[in-house]
């Protein structure tokens, strides 16, 4: 039997989930990239961070090469909506204060981590986190949803969370974003109008979703349950200190503050050349 990659000797836990709107989309990124580099070469332990932001679109590269782009972006912007392009693949997600992120950030250097144990690992830490709801879901794609993948989790066909991954430098982020609260539909109905004003009606090479906003749901929705962030982050860190023998809250070392300092710089740039419209 293969040993989870949850059960660790020591988890770091980096909580930025409650920083509030000033806490930029983009400094996730850089974060992620940062401790890919330190904990793949052994100067940080495995490392879950926890991370929300308030009314922002993160894009896809792919999502940049719509036909109007402009109109599509100023749709969202109309909304109240920040909006900015990921450093890794995939499409435009929703974020905001009912949408916890969760990233999970393993070693690489001593053997690499097949793809779809990284996305079982982060199931696995789902439903234990989920157990006391008796929330119980599938991992499938779920075709009319905003950035549909193999690893959608839902119920009864309703999509409450994505899961994508990142591996750079020996090291292999495995990130979610959890609908905790909120309406799913509403969410995927920006998305949908995003795609709409972006496209209006022209062949492109890329086939972009075609979004049906009743098939996303938050978790409060699903379970009828007043589910907050601060709910999940509880479970989260319960269900981290069974799975290891140490659990430590540690800030960014002085080498990871002027890394991350770099990996901004390198995602701020990409962005606004991504966003050049």
């Amino acid at each position: 039997m293969t040993t989870s990659l949850l059960f660790q000797p020591k988890w770091r836990i980096i909580d930025q989930s409650s920083l509030g709107p000033s806490f930029d989309a983009l400094s996730s990124f850089a974060m992620d990239d940062t401790l890919c580099t330190t904990v793949g070469n052994g100067e940080s332990s495995p490392t879950v961070r926890t991370w929300v932001h308030h009314q922002t679109i993160v894009l896809g590269i792919q999502d940049t090469r719509l036909p109007h782009l402009e109109d599509g972006v100023a749709a969202l912007k109309s909304k109240g909506y920040r909006v900015i392009v990921r450093n890794s693949g995939g499409l435009a997600v929703v974020l905001d204060e009912g949408v916890l992120n969760i990233s999970i950030v393993l070693p690489e250097k001593d053997s690499s981590i097949e793809i779809n144990k990284g996305y079982d690992t982060m199931v696995e830490l789902i439903q234990k986190m989920l157990s006391p709801y008796n929330v119980s879901f599938e991992a499938r794609e779920i075709v009319h949803s905003y950035c549909p993948g193999s690893y959608d989790l839902s119920v009864d066909g309703k999509k409450f969370a994505g899961i994508s991954q990142r591996r750079i430098r020996n090291g292999a982020a495995v990130q979610i974003y959890l609908c905790v609260n909120g309406s799913g539909s509403e969410r995927a109905e920006a998305i949908r109008k995003f795609y709409e004003r972006g496209a209006q009606g022209e062949t492109t090479k890329f086939t972009y979703p075609d979004i049906h906003p009743e098939v996303m749901a938050s978790l409060s929705e699903l379970t009828g349950q007043p589910l907050t962030v601060s709910d999940l982050m509880t479970r989260l860190l319960y269900v981290l200190q069974e799975e290891c023998s140490h659990l430590v809250s540690s800030p960014l070392s002085l080498n990871e503050i002027q890394l991350y300092d770099y990996n901004y710089q390198r995602v701020w740039e990409r962005n606004e050349k991504a966003l050049e419209i």
